[in-house]
């Protein structure tokens, strides 16, 4: 067995789970690798922040577990596979031996407790997150909006019939910026958004960062969803650039018909499996205020030729360097969707309300941002580094240890046979630079 020591006075969160058996004076317990995610979270304060927006109406002498300690809770179960809330003791500075944690009971009656209006303070507080999470202000960031479908199977406010997916369910807004970092989450019914909807939403984003960072610039990067007039105007209005797909119509095509056409005769002369060509114009849809810069790209292969367009107020850049190295890198928030609905189950909104599915989202966002720590906590040329989260979890959260509680310290026995023990002892020393 290897070692790991923990002091009781002011003891560290650790992880481990509820006692399943005693032998030799100790305790069995699995998942310590939870230690670590507790770390991240004592670090990036994720549940503090989102209890300080939350007024208890509990009685403070009677009051057992605080809300940072249930919202802790929560985060670091969702984000070690158990989005059902099981007990971990240890992960929230309690003794093997010591209370019990927050009952099932407990944990609903948290859920139906913030409302709109401090939910809206939550998704400000995320905002703050994000920001607090930079060691430096950065001179520009760049932030992916996307919108996922997420299917319910009860009678939840706010559902919607998506003939598409031919399921009731959401359809979430979610944005990333473009490292990975998880910005914001907004629950919706399960249809497109229209630049209505979507302008008062980047208003509130852009202020709150705004508020952090006054002299950073923002670009806003999505796919043809969010290209409408009273995005684009806003967006020019307030300074923001933006780079966005565009829906192919019959005016763009003509700007691109002569190229498709060479393109192909090009393919045929070469003789190769596929020709990408790019062209740019300005040009403007009927609604739109004014002319924009749109780029074409053309690509002819097997299966014919197949045109892309996308929109950008940037002035620099050649055609084919924003549509390559700047729009497509966007796919990249494809996979954080994916790391925070699959692995970390964030589809789970099956509450009746619709405030508790939000505060859901954020729960499970707070989960997200404990497995980001603990991966950018990873040294650069380890495989960790760029891991899925469900491999993180698999390969170090999910550890078997013997746990023994003594006077002044618990200690954690792994198992000598435990393949990347190493890797954990580097990260928790890694873990108390993480900037917040």
């Amino acid at each position: 067995m290897n070692d790991l020591a923990l002091p009781l006075s002011g003891l560290s969160s650790v992880g481990g789970e509820s006692v399943v058996a005693r032998f030799d004076g100790g305790m069995l317990s699995s998942n310590s690798g939870v230690l670590a995610l507790a770390e991240v979270e004592k670090r990036l304060r994720v549940a503090e922040r989102l209890a300080r927006c939350i007024d208890d109406p509990r009685r403070p002498d009677q009051i057992i577990h605080s809300l940072a300690d249930m919202i802790g809770f929560r985060m670091k179960m969702i984000a070690a596979g158990y989005e059902d809330g099981n007990d971990f003791k240890m992960a929230q500075d309690a003794l093997p031996s010591g209370r019990d944690l927050a009952s099932q009971s407990t944990m609903c009656r948290l859920e139906n407790l913030p409302g709109v209006r401090e939910l809206i303070v939550m998704g400000r507080a995320m905002v703050d997150l994000y920001c607090a999470s930079f060691r430096q202000v950065p001179k520009r960031i760049v932030l992916d909006i996307d919108d996922t479908f997420d299917a319910v199977h009860g009678g939840q406010q706010l559902r919607l019939f998506n003939a598409h997916h031919d399921e009731y369910g959401f359809q979430p807004i979610v944005v990333f910026d473009g490292d990975g970092r998880f910005v914001g989450a907004v629950l919706r019914p399960a249809k497109r958004p229209s630049g209505a909807e979507i302008r008062p939403h980047l208003r509130r984003l852009v202020r709150a960062i705004r508020s952090n960072w006054p002299n950073t610039g923002i670009l806003i990067r999505a796919d043809s969803h969010y290209c409408s007039p009273q995005v684009i105007d806003w967006c020019r209005a307030n300074d923001v650039d933006f780079i966005l797909g565009v829906a192919p119509t019959t005016t763009l095509r003509k700007h691109v018909a002569d190229l498709e056409s060479s393109t192909m005769a090009r393919l045929e002369a070469s003789k190769t499996n596929k020709v990408r060509r790019f062209k740019e114009f300005f040009d403007g849809a009927a609604s739109w205020s004014r002319v924009e810069r749109i780029i074409a790209r053309v690509e002819v292969g097997a299966q014919g030729a197949d045109t892309r367009f996308i929109v950008t107020n940037l002035a620099s850049g050649k055609a084919k360097a924003l549509y390559e190295d700047v729009y497509c890198r966007r796919g990249a928030a494809e996979n954080h969707i994916k790391s925070w609905k699959t692995h970390l189950a964030a589809d789970r909104t099956s509450c009746t309300r619709a405030t508790a599915n939000q505060f859901r989202l954020f729960l499970h966002a707070g989960a997200y941002w404990l497995m980001w720590g603990l991966r950018a906590a990873m040294p650069k040329r380890s495989s960790f580094a760029v891991a899925q989260f469900d491999t993180l979890r698999l390969r170090l959260i999910k550890i078997a240890a013997r746990v023994v509680e003594m006077k002044t310290q618990i200690r954690l026995h792994l198992p000598t046979s435990c393949p990347d023990q190493r890797i954990l002892r580097i990260v928790l020393n890694r873990i108390a630079r993480l900037v917040t």
